[in-house]
């Protein structure tokens, strides 16, 4: 009888341990980041550009009451023309870099949606920590149009 008891006891060991979680095994589900409201005062600097290494432009944006406070280009050199000089010898720095009119973070994700119900092909990528959006690419047609965005800093 006290045989047939141990086995009892052993089988029920192995049956409990088989019924137990194997999460250790299962991989770990990546977690939505939260969703992003545009806070009223930030700032950021986006990259306009598909190739990171080479952007070609950046730019400091501040943003105060939904609306772009300032912005400034980080990625050029200003040279003032010498006195007297009446020819335009174009940029100094050889690349004439195209300047953008700077957008708070909303009106990147709204043209973003715009693209998107136009037909065009658009990615978005957004921080898991706070939710707001890191890069954003947008196709049209036309090659892709790559927006990254660093230093999200809240006021």
């Amino acid at each position: 009888m006290r045989q047939r008891w141990v086995w009892g006891g052993i089988a029920l060991v192995a049956l409990v341990g088989g019924c137990t979680s194997g999460s250790d095994d299962e991989p770990a589900t990546p977690k939505s980041p939260p969703a992003w409201t545009e806070p009223a005062a930030y700032s950021y600097v986006l990259a306009r550009g598909c190739d990171a290494a080479k952007p070609v432009g950046r730019y400091q944006v501040d943003v105060k009451s939904g609306a772009v406070a300032d912005s400034k280009r980080l990625d050029t050199t200003s040279v003032e023309p010498s006195a007297g000089s009446e020819e335009d010898l174009g940029p100094a720095t050889g690349d004439t870099g195209e300047e953008i009119e700077a957008f708070t973070l909303n009106e990147l994700l709204e043209m973003a949606q715009n693209a998107t119900d136009d037909g065009g092909a658009v990615t978005k990528a957004f921080d898991n920590t706070d939710g707001h959006p890191v890069k954003v690419t947008i196709d049209v047609g036309s090659g892709p149009e790559c927006w990254n965005v660093s230093d999200y800093k809240t006021a």
